[in-house]
């Protein structure tokens, strides 16, 4: 997603404490990592969207130790 965008999408997605976010070979990008709840998923894909996501990745978590 586009730097630009952060504000936005980090308002959006939940996570255990923060997201992790990577900066990419284009500085106008990054990659956001985070642990989401796949009811939540669900819901809040669309609104990712709209606010610039995209690439979003779905793949299955065995377990979370907090």
């Amino acid at each position: 997603m586009r730097k630009s965008d952060l504000p936005k999408i980090i308002g959006i997605i939940p996570a255990l404490r923060k997201p992790t976010v990577s900066p990419l070979y284009d500085d106008e990008w990054v990659a956001i990592e985070t642990i989401i709840d796949e009811r939540i998923v669900r819901i809040i894909v669309p609104e990712l969207k709209r606010s610039g996501a995209e690439g979003i990745i779905e793949y299955p978590l065995n377990k979370v130790v907090p």
